[in-house]
């Protein structure tokens, strides 16, 4: 059960391995998509469909007659990634429910613990293979897979690196599934963290290591931008020592400027106002007749 890439990834994984058999594939209903609003079908969807893989698309999982289907179909595990809808208790009481969570449980339940990771400056995640229940990635832990993350790692990289690993620890909790003893999670030491909106990509020249945190954990979606609606498309930590003016630039360089935080100064190479094609920055600055001791904000 799955619909994003996250999902196709660990699908095409359990097809390859030569004593897993694919019996059924959940995924949501086909959405319209682009300014066409063609409707177009997960990418879950379209590998099952190419491997001969019976696809079930229903739009409340929870409804009688979904449960009644997919209560008919045998199987020993049902593997669920980011499948985007809740499993009502039969489902769970059918056959074993392994959810590949991409954090460290019970740290970062929820929607969006890759980025959380990021915005948090974590030095190391991982993905957790745990048994479903019915509250919200607070089943019992199968087995952990870790890895170190580096401090100017951006979302895209993470969520590939992140994929890999649950692509493997997939295939090892299904081949030695008796061999692991579900382990019970500590609520108290649990986190949330909600689904991203656009909203959240808004930010101030205040803490540098805040500010970079979110380009790392929101690019390319939602992206960072000011109040202005300027978009800071390529950026880099500079320092987070000094304190400055808010939005004061402090140097013009051949190819970008710096501009100082609160806390900190960060290294600006592009940027895109709103309704506007990407720009470098020195042109950026130049168009507005900017310099050292302006405010870019």
């Amino acid at each position: 059960m799955g619909t994003p890439d996250y999902a196709e990834a660990i699908l095409k994984t359990l097809i390859d391995e030569s004593n897993i058999e694919v019996v059924a594939v959940y995924t949501q209903p086909d959405k319209p998509v682009g300014r066409k609003k063609l409707m177009t079908p997960p990418v879950v969807k379209t590998l099952a469909c190419a491997n001969e893989i019976d696809v079930y698309q229903p739009t409340r999982l929870r409804d009688e007659d979904t449960v009644n289907e997919l209560l008919k179909i045998e199987c020993d595990y049902i593997v669920v990634a980011a499948y985007g809808q809740i499993l009502p208790q039969a489902i769970l009481n059918h056959a074993p429910c392994i959810n590949l969570h991409a954090s460290i449980l019970p740290q970062y339940r929820g929607a969006s613990p890759i980025q959380q990771t990021l915005l948090n400056d974590d030095k190391q995640t991982g993905v957790t293979a745990m048994l479903m229940e019915a509250g919200l990635d607070t089943g019992d832990i199968l087995k952990i897979d870790t890895i170190a993350v580096p401090s100017d790692e951006m979302v895209e990289n993470l969520f590939n690196r992140l994929t890999s690993l649950a692509c493997g620890l997939t295939v090892d909790v299904l081949q030695n599934f008796n061999s692991y003893t579900p382990k019970p999670q500590d609520n108290t030491l649990s986190t949330h963290c909600s689904k991203i909106t656009k909203a959240d990509g808004e930010v101030e020249f205040k803490n540098v290591n805040e500010l970079y945190n979110k380009y790392r954990a929101f690019t390319p979606w939602p992206g960072i931008y000011l109040e202005s609606g300027l978009k800071l498309k390529n950026i880099k930590l500079e320092e987070n020592l000094s304190s400055n003016k808010i939005g004061l630039i402090l140097k013009i360089e051949d190819k970008s400027i710096v501009v100082g935080c609160e806390k900190g100064s960060v290294r600006i190479f592009s940027v895109q106002a709103p309704s506007k094609k990407e720009v470098d920055i020195i042109s950026y600055i130049n168009g507005k007749r900017l310099t050292v001791e302006d405010y870019l904000s």
